[in-house]
């Protein structure tokens, strides 16, 4: 199984906070670009619309029912999405986002400050951040890895694939499981 997300989604957190409890397993993290997916889609984030409010109620709402606690609202998510790639290749995908979510999302601190995300790099056991946020390969790397997404299917974050099917929304991690 695979988990797409990007760290500025609040739905994602909540997705990769309780991904391995709800499916039996802790399945492949893949970081992607969700605003190059919003742009292919044509349409963006509900965060941008009158449906924030409702949208950011229906999180909290969420947060709370699953024992996480008050959820803070995104930022730019490049630098943390390519520093995702770095920890990855270091065997480190999912203490890296656990990491960089609860910082963004539990404790509200910007986790595009290149100091802050190579701080949670290292309490995940991951390094090189600073330079690896702006090696050429890891750029693209993850540009390719976006691509490969959207042509899969994924048009938003979090989706799971499973099997030959994808479930799009951390909602839908139960029916998920139900299926596998």
């Amino acid at each position: 199984m695979k988990l797409y997300y990007d760290l500025a989604s609040p739905y994602a957190y909540l997705a990769v906070h309780r991904a391995a409890e709800v499916l039996g397993e802790q399945p492949q993290l893949k970081p992607v670009l969700v605003g190059a997916i919003f742009q292919w889609r044509g349409r963006g984030s509900w965060a941008l619309t009158d449906q924030r409010d409702a949208g950011e109620a229906e999180v909290e709402r969420r947060a709370a029912a699953y024992g996480l606690p008050p959820v803070s609202w995104p930022i730019n998510s490049l630098a943390p999405m390519r520093a995702a790639i770095v920890a990855g290749r270091q065997g480190r995908a999912h203490e890296f986002a656990r990491a960089a979510f609860e910082r963004e999302f539990a404790h509200g601190e910007d986790i595009s400050d290149v100091v802050l995300l190579d701080e949670i790099g290292r309490s995940a056991g991951v390094e090189g951040i600073r330079e690896g946020i702006v090696d050429p390969e890891v750029k693209r790397a993850l540009r390719e890895a976006t691509e490969q997404a959207w042509a899969l299917g994924v048009q938003g974050v979090p989706t799971l694939e499973a099997g030959r099917r994808l479930y799009f929304g951390d909602d839908r991690l139960e029916a998920a499981a139900g299926s596998t």
